[in-house]
């Protein structure tokens, strides 16, 4: 995954994936040694089978997660746009 413009941050290893109650959480060690956390949510109900074709699917990933800085004007305007802004849905990892 070489995308122009994005900056690869992590390189994980899935260990271990838990099923939550709208999603999954995914923790695995990365190139770096430390751990990480994935939090996966999703807006549709998932039924007994696709969760458990996901959760094995997913436990058998790696990710690579990448980033790519935004420009430095839209920066300052994002600021101040956040405090008006409502929050929404998004895919977290730690």
């Amino acid at each position: 995954m070489d995308a122009p413009g994005f900056q690869r941050l992590a390189d994980i290893e899935v260990d271990l994936v838990k099923p939550e109650r709208d999603g999954f959480t995914l923790t695995g060690q990365g190139a770096d040694q430390a751990q990480y956390l994935l939090n996966i949510h999703f807006d549709i109900p998932l039924d007994a089978r696709t969760r458990v074709v996901l959760g094995e699917l997913l436990a058998q990933s790696e990710l690579t997660i990448a980033r790519r800085p935004p420009p430095p004007l839209a920066t300052a305007q994002s600021r101040s746009d956040r405090v008006h802004r409502t929050p929404h849905r998004r895919v977290t990892a730690d």
